[in-house]
């Protein structure tokens, strides 16, 4: 009698179109998985298997990584779930921008880092409130930013800080900005981290505000629609581009009032695409207009941005910028970590953007959702 042969492999996900932009991966290929751990990714997997999921057709990509969000449920008027806008919607490591401040800190590692599946990190507001009410800015007074606090806060906590988030619109920072701008910057240099700056409505144009940022800096919200954005007319500010050219990052981040269509277009026209695509989904826009981050994904490809472009902006990218692609988030690696989103694309629907404008476009959605290896249950859009 023939002894019948052990599988090989725990779990094969079959005849997906594998998009790894670490590894530049583009092709239909099997990923096998045993365990935790992805085994390999090639052809012909199959074979050695005790499971096989058919995910012909469909999009097998790294976990999705969320370079900005809120996620300070329940203490934050605007903290979104982790879980039902998040993890359960394809994303397996998320950055927090500045929902928490340094008088916060302790709350939002208890509540939500450490009972949380998916992997948290945070841009530590640099006002020691935070973000808790968006009708309330939170650097008016300036006494808020407190360097001390906000320095030893990312000293004592350097698994989750990853950098420092200031918010520079008029109705959050006042007359101050530029002297406020100026300490978050010392800060950040001090602890040797980025610093995250949100524009949409400042007091003055981008070239100013561009002028005192590092490379490794963020700029929040790049394709805004409001007052003093990226764009002149159809083209990409020089100053824009200056900046990115010495390393100044730009970030999507949707949110429910800082992404317009039209901006988006004219710059993706252009090749300007962020070097992070993120949702900012909130308490006040996961239920729309932003929904989570594959639908933030699909709009941007809708517009023009190739898929494997758009793909690498909310994986590998923000791992790398947010040091996650040392546990091997980001990435399909055999050896590495089974996180895995695999996704369909659906039938056109109307997609809003935070301008008043919509657009018909399909939208990409999630059928399976591997974080570690362990399937996590699914939810549906709750779209229009």
């Amino acid at each position: 009698m023939t002894e019948e042969k052990k599988p090989v492999y725990d779990r094969v996900l079959r005849g997906g179109t594998v998009i790894d932009p670490a590894s530049g991966t583009d092709a239909v290929l099997d990923v096998a998985i045993n365990g935790t751990a992805i085994a390999a990714v090639g052809t012909g997997l199959a074979a050695g298997a005790a499971q096989v999921i058919d995910c012909t057709g469909k999009w097998v990509l790294p976990g999705l990584v969320e370079g900005h969000t809120h996620i300070f449920q329940h203490v934050s008027k605007v903290g979104a779930p982790a879980d039902d806008a998040h993890l359960r919607r394809g994303v397996v490591a998320a950055a927090d921008a500045g929902t928490a401040g340094a008088s916060t800190f302790a709350a939002f590692r208890k509540l939500v880092v450490e009972p949380t599946p998916m992997r948290i990190v945070n841009f530590l507001n640099v006002s020691v409130l935070g973000l808790i009410d968006f009708r309330f800015g939170e650097l008016m007074n300036p006494d808020t930013l407190v360097p001390d606090d906000a320095l030893e806060t990312a000293a004592a906590n350097p698994d989750v800080v990853r950098g420092f988030k200031i918010r520079l619109s008029e109705d959050v920072v006042g007359d101050n900005w530029q002297m406020l701008l100026k300490k978050s910057l010392q800060v950040a240099e001090q602890a040797g981290l980025p610093l995250m700056v949100h524009i949409g409505e400042t007091s003055e144009p981008l070239p100013i505000v561009l002028d005192h940022l590092r490379p490794g800096d963020l700029v929040a919200h790049c394709y805004t629609g409001k007052e003093h954005g990226i764009l002149d007319g159809d083209e990409v500010l020089p100053a824009v581009a200056a900046a990115r050219e010495r390393g100044v990052l730009f970030d999507s981040a949707h949110g429910k009032s800082n992404l317009s269509f039209e901006v988006a277009r004219r710059a993706i026209a252009r090749g300007f695409y962020p070097d992070v695509l993120s949702s900012d989904t909130s308490a006040r826009n996961w239920r729309g207009p932003v929904f989570d981050l594959l639908t933030s994904i699909s709009k941007l490809v809708a517009l023009g941005m190739p898929l494997t472009e758009a793909v690498a902006r909310a994986t590998v990218r923000p791992a790398q910028l947010l040091g996650l692609d040392a546990e091997g988030y980001g990435r399909l690696e055999p050896g590495g970590p089974a996180h895995v989103t695999v996704v369909e694309e659906t039938e056109p629907v109307v997609l809003p953007d935070a301008a008043g404008n919509s657009i018909t476009a399909p939208r990409l959605e999630p059928t399976l959702v591997l974080h570690g290896g362990a399937e996590v249950e699914t939810v549906p859009w709750r779209g229009l």
